[in-house]
């Protein structure tokens, strides 16, 4: 009795070692490390191409004189209208050609701070929810301004109204041609910082991917560990019946089987549970919904009558056989 106690004492090592999982995370490690300093941010160049063509159709959308270009939007009147003359004692409007270069500097700003918290972050936390979380953040920041410069010469176009034509014309229109294209680029400046998440995205994709592997195959390794233990085990113990090989064979092929009737009830509750969802959703039952109904039915009931299968009985009263000895 006392040599059975201490074999069934003994455990069974089915951990992953210290060993290994310290190799495991110095892998991903390195990985990491080289991975994403590979990632440079001149992967915005192609995405950001399309908001620097609407920066540049900017200057050709000016009241006011443009550097090099001077007063454009005179000389395409005069090209479209040969015989358009321009009002030489008309005022003077500001100039804003430089508010959307401004903005445009300021959204690859915010685009490079993205940029260098990914890389410290995805080092320290690889997840796409650490990903879609910085994205987010800057994505809204870009929104924000893009949207409120619209906003504000809204309101100074109903305040100018009242202060009259000079204002309106030499500021408040000019303001608000030039809020209204920020606006465009900051939609168009959107795919910026999606190349950025899809970038360290496949970073973390592969770092789960290595551990999947990883995990994989040590659990087939320990399971043929395991069984290797319990034939052992069960050969040393006096008080326990013997296992044969063929019997843990056939142990798993229960296991097997018993998995795989659970997973077809789970899938039968969720047919049912989007039945009833359906029902719910339904504003009236014809005929044909009722045919339709009862035709899903007879599926389920055909599913179900699956648990009274004598094979799959006769395989879980094997397993209690096994189970009780």
């Amino acid at each position: 009795m006392i040599t059975t106690e201490k074999t069934i004492e003994k455990p069974i090592n089915n951990n992953i070692p210290d060993s290994e999982s310290n190799i495991l995370e110095e892998k991903v490690e390195a990985y990491k490390k080289v991975a994403i300093s590979q990632i440079r941010f001149s992967v915005v160049i192609k995405p950001a191409f399309i908001s620097f063509v609407a920066l540049i159709f900017s200057f050709f959308l000016d009241l006011a004189n443009v550097p090099l270009l001077g007063n454009i939007s005179s000389k395409m009147a005069k090209g479209l209208f040969p015989t358009w003359q321009s009002n030489t004692e008309a005022l003077v409007p500001y100039s804003f050609w430089w508010i959307p270069v401004v903005i445009y500097v300021l959204f690859f700003a915010l685009s490079l701070s993205a940029f260098i918290k990914l890389k410290k972050e995805v080092i320290r936390r690889p997840s796409t929810e650490t990903i879609d979380k910085i994205i987010s953040s800057y994505t809204t920041i870009t929104d924000s301004i893009a949207m409120s410069l619209p906003l504000i010469g809204a309101a100074i176009l109903l305040i100018s109204i009242k202060l009259g034509e000079e204002v309106f014309l030499g500021l408040s229109v000019p303001f608000e041609v030039k809020a209204l294209i920020i606006l465009a680029i900051g939609k168009l400046f959107e795919p910026v910082l999606d190349q950025l998440g899809l970038e360290f995205q496949n970073v973390v994709d592969n770092v789960k991917n290595m551990k999947d592997r990883y995990y994989t195959q040590l659990q087939i390794r320990n399971s043929k560990s395991i069984v290797k233990q319990l034939s052992m085990q069960s050969g040393n113990r006096t008080s326990l019946p013997e296992i044969s090989g063929r019997e843990l064979e056939q142990y798993k092929l229960v296991l097997d089987q018993t998995s795989k009737l659970s997973e077809m009830i789970l899938k039968n509750f969720n047919s049912v549970y989007e039945v009833l969802e359906k029902i719910n959703g339904m504003q009236g039952l014809t005929a044909d919904k009722i045919e339709h109904l009862k035709i899903m039915a007879d599926s389920i009931s055909n599913a179900t009558s699956n648990l009274n299968d004598e094979r799959t009985l006769t395989g879980l009263k094997y397993l209690e056989s096994i189970v009780k000895k």
